[in-house]
């Protein structure tokens, strides 16, 4: 910038101050130059700085000290610099770009506009206008600008396993895994929106009281449910003695703060026959057993004495009954009887490796997604993981919201061209989400009107109806949690994970642990609205594995993670179809399954 040294004499004047030398004209000039004031700034600077000091005169002295004490602690103006681009806005400029040409050459002659046109890709690859709708989803995403480490990860990249099928089950027609990209396919909340979370609530309001209400009424109701099935004509107090066998009525839990045992397990009755009373239990004479905390039991024995219960039989509960259409369905029903079958994929985050944040994972997801075209997708989070080593080292530059909605863009539009239905499903793990069980849907991102129809934010847990085939959903990992507190004694040695998931379909409960794990923040008035199973639901995603319930007529399977730390995880895939009114015999509509490598 250029400096008028009249015009700074002229305003130095107005305040009776006067230049002495040509050294400090050249001082005075040096000021503006390098913190880019004009003669005026500088002049009202010193006015200032003077009055602070007590009216001190202007030499040369007094200028190195207001350069020093008030100049340089200054912010300096910033000169007007082109912005820096990314990937995001370089592909807008260059569409940009592109649609102004294509508007040029509508006024100019075809020959003229065929010579001016710009080559921005080889004749061999020219990107058609339907195309570029759907852009890449690499470019999509600009990991440098909110991530200190955009580098890859070399383990991921370095796999060597990609597309491996780890499990599977039954047969596809035509042995293709190949669906119709969402056409004919309808998604929606199998409850009534008055018994499905949509919005967000309130939690942490509780009180111990109202949680002792949820947990009774959870007792009553099964112990309505093991009346009719195990025909018992009564249930008598846990702590009152007795020198027959009677049965019990209660929920299991532990006399300690530890793991529970053999030797250490309690029932806890209900309020209308025991008054809540604990009483120990003694295992030795029951010869098959499964147990685990908050679990409902009927239990057959004896308490002679009122402080301990004999128990010689084990009555647990029974699961719901499949889903039965109302009358006002019915007609949409008939409807969905003529479709073919259809295509699920299920995936489950994270969708970084733990040592990078360049979504490489997610990306290859939604390369298969557009290859395989399936008619569902079902994303479970975390999407935004609480447990990545940057955001736990507060390493992200930009808000963790902001790093969502780029996900979900990169998905949305990523995958325009599949024509795939997306459901997402929020996870405690998600960081910048509501940390409380049941949680609410996803909020904060609006698909572009093309996407909207087929875009779904739902709750955790949550029962969809696809076709006419129900699916409970859940992020949480209650197989786990139930995993590292059941305790059993079997003849047979049955399988730990048949055994838990038939836990989770008898007790009719998204989440019947309890207490809960340490990482569960659960909102029990909202968990009993929310996150009870309405119906048997034909298929449930839980740990990488696929089992089949033939006695509850249920197909059980979960993709595992996405990723593993530094290393790539899984992803499922299955085809489904409902079955049809007029079969008597029930099947399961899971036709078949994988679970693959990504």
């Amino acid at each position: 910038m250029s400096v008028n040294v009249e015009k700074l004499t002229m305003e130095l004047d107005t305040f009776g101050l006067v230049i002495d030398g040509d050294s400090m004209q050249e001082k005075l000039v040096e000021l503006c130059i390098t913190y880019r004031l004009k003669e005026g700034e500088i002049v009202e600077e010193w006015i200032a700085f003077s009055h602070s000091q007590r009216q001190v005169s202007l030499t040369m002295e007094n200028l190195d000290i207001f350069e020093h004490e008030k100049l340089s602690k200054r912010p300096v103006k910033a000169q007007h610099r082109a912005p820096i681009q990314n990937l995001n806005t370089l592909e807008d400029l260059v569409q940009a770009d592109e649609e102004e040409a294509d508007l040029l050459d509508s006024y100019s002659t075809p020959g003229r506009a065929a010579s001016q046109k710009r080559a921005l890709t080889t004749p061999e690859n020219r990107l058609s206008k339907k195309g570029s709708n759907a852009r890449s989803p690499r470019l999509l995403f600009s990991p440098a600008s909110f991530s200190p480490s955009a580098t890859p990860s070399q383990k991921y990249a370095s796999r060597t396993n990609r597309g491996e099928v780890v499990a599977s089950f039954g047969t596809v027609r035509g042995a293709v895994w190949h669906g119709s990209g969402g056409q004919s396919v309808s998604v929606k909340l199998l409850t009534a929106p008055d018994k499905s979370i949509t919005e967000p609530f309130k939690y942490m309001f509780q009180k111990l009281y109202d949680i002792r209400e949820v947990l009774n009424c959870k007792i009553e109701d099964l112990g309505l449910s093991l009346t009719d099935r195990h025909h018992i004509e009564s249930f008598r107090p846990v702590a009152i003695p007795t020198q027959e066998s009677v049965t019990f009525l209660g929920q299991v839990a532990c006399d300690s703060n530890g793991k529970l045992n053999a030797k250490s397990v309690m029932l806890q009755g209900d309020l209308e026959h025991s008054v809540g009373l604990q009483v120990p239990v003694d295992l030795s004479e029951l010869k098959e057993y499964s147990l685990f905390p908050g679990q409902v039991v009927a239990l057959e024995g004896i308490n002679s004495t009122g402080r301990c219960i004999t128990a010689s039989l084990l009555h647990e509960a029974v699961p719901l009954p499949f889903h039965s259409p109302t009358t006002e369905f019915k007609e949409e029903e008939v409807e969905l009887e003529g479709l073919e079958q259809q295509m699920v994929v299920v995936a489950c985050g994270p969708y970084t490796t733990s040592d990078s944040f360049t979504f490489d994972p997610m990306m290859d997801l939604i390369d298969a997604i557009n290859r395989d075209q399936p008619d569902v997708c079902i994303l479970l989070g975390p999407f935004v993981d609480c447990k990545h080593e940057q955001i736990e080292k507060c390493q992200l530059t930009v808000p963790f919201q902001d790093v969502f909605k780029r996900c979900m863009k990169g998905i949305v539009e990523g995958t325009r061209g599949s024509g795939s239905h997306l459901v997402f499903v929020p996870s405690l793990r998600d960081v910048h989400h509501d940390f409380v069980y049941p949680q609410p849907p996803f909020r904060g991102y609006e698909p572009a009107k093309e996407d909207k129809g087929r875009v779904h934010f739902v709750s955790d847990p949550c029962t969809l109806d696809i076709n006419g085939v129900v699916f409970g959903v859940t992020a949480t990992d209650v197989l786990m949690h139930m995993s590292a507190e059941e305790i059993n004694s079997s003849l047979g040695g049955s399988d730990r994970f048949t055994r838990i998931l038939k836990h989770i379909l008898t007790q009719r409960s998204y989440y019947p642990l309890y207490p809960p794990a340490e990482e569960m923040n659960i909102d029990y008035e909202c968990f009993q609205k929310y996150a009870q199973l309405p119906v048997t639901p034909p298929r449930r995603p839980y740990r990488y594995f696929r089992r089949e319930l033939d006695v509850l007529g249920c197909t059980c399977i979960n993709p595992g993670r996405l990723t593993k730390g530094q290393v790539g995880g899984s992803y499922g895939r299955l085809f489904v179809q409902k079955q049809r009114s007029g079969e008597s015999q029930r099947r399961t509509p899971c036709l078949a399954a994988q679970v693959l490598k990504i």
